[in-house]
């Protein structure tokens, strides 16, 4: 499928005044709130388009299997820096970059945003627009590309996206101990703030976990440093923290995501904890009622959402929520695409 043939299916929908329903791999349908809409599927707008290693580069069309990105990345020795969650193994890049989420390594290397260089989208005035570029210094635009990164289709359809890529690391080791919450949040912030090629910091609610990652010469001498045991299997438990594998993720009902800054001292809200991101990322399971959780939050600074098996709409202040209105307005007219996806205002 081409681009044309999915601009005249919105062209159609323009005419009608029939709202879509963007959808491909479905891999992340629980963060999605009820939409209206026939189905406009992009699953078979896929393939990459060019990537050189050398330039570190990668463009490639929305429906592109996130699996088939890796691999072409890991046979050059490259990566996907933001290490994105799959959540299963239909995920695609428009999907990744259009909930604009990002793994362990985000506090280190930068979330999926920040690694947009350019795309092609097309609107809900069925016109097709490029944005950005395939270099860093090219800012025709870069900001409208990093806007549709955790958009959720509300703008419009991603046609093709243009990645920076980096190399993967040469080596990697994970250090573990055992540890509560508060010196956790300690020891997780000291990584944030001193030169060490800690790339991954989470503590499982009984253990603090730092993966330590670079050249082996880099390596080795932080390790040195970093008190612990060696975590056997590291790249099982960071795959599984990223993609919510883990016995922690097992429970059952909602699971809570928070974000903090990585400082912030241990909450008091009754459940069942596990920081990533240095900290700055906290996941809560808790039976106490939504609206207690998130007053708790706020007076931290921070801010929670219905992560699974709750409602994902997280209120926004009035003047965000009108920003998020004019962004609407602008894009998408006539609510073409993903009618029903809004947040709520305080």
């Amino acid at each position: 499928m081409d681009g044309i043939s999915l601009q005249q299916q919105v062209l159609q929908a323009i005419e009608d005044r029939a709202p879509l329903r963007i959808t491909a791999g479905g891999s992340k349908s629980f963060l999605e709130q009820k939409t209206e809409g026939i189905a406009i599927d992009v699953n078979a707008h896929r393939g990459i388009i060019e990537y050189d290693p050398r330039e570190l580069v990668l463009t490639a069309r929305s429906g592109t299997p996130l699996s088939d990105i890796e691999n072409a990345l890991a046979a050059s020795g490259q990566m996907l820096a933001f290490e994105p969650p799959h959540f299963g193994s239909a995920a695609t890049l428009g999907g990744t970059i259009s909930t604009g989420l990002s793994g362990p390594r985000r506090p280190y290397s930068g979330s999926a945003r920040d690694f947009v260089l350019g795309c092609k989208m097309l609107n809900g005035r069925g016109e097709i627009a490029s944005f950005g570029g395939q270099v860093m210094k090219n800012v025709a635009g870069y900001d409208v590309s990093r806007l549709l990164a955790g958009s959720h289709g509300t703008l419009g359809i991603l046609l093709e996206i243009s990645l920076k890529v980096l190399p993967r690391p040469a080596s990697s080791i994970t250090v573990s101990r055992e540890c509560s919450k508060g010196d956790a949040i300690s020891i997780m912030s000291k990584f944030l703030s001193r030169p060490y090629p800690v790339d991954g910091a989470c503590h499982d609610g009984e253990r603090v976990h730092l993966r330590i990652s670079g050249s082996e010469q880099a390596v080795k001498e932080a390790r040195s440093k970093i008190p612990g045991d060696m975590l056997p299997d590291a790249d099982v438990f960071w795959h599984g923290l990223r993609e919510q594998t883990l016995p922690y993720f097992h429970r059952p009902g909602t699971l809570y995501r928070i974000a903090v800054k990585p400082s912030t001292r241990p909450m008091h809200i009754n459940g069942q904890w596990l920081f990533d991101w240095g900290g700055a990322q906290r996941w809560l399971y808790s039976v106490e009622d939504t609206e207690t959780i998130r007053h708790q939050v706020a007076l931290s600074g921070g801010h929670v959402t219905a992560f699974r098996n709750g409602s994902n709409s997280t209120p926004l202040t009035p003047p965000l929520f009108a920003l998020h209105q004019r962004l609407k307005a602008s894009f998408d007219p006539l609510e073409i695409f993903n009618r029903g996806y809004i947040f709520k205002t305080l």
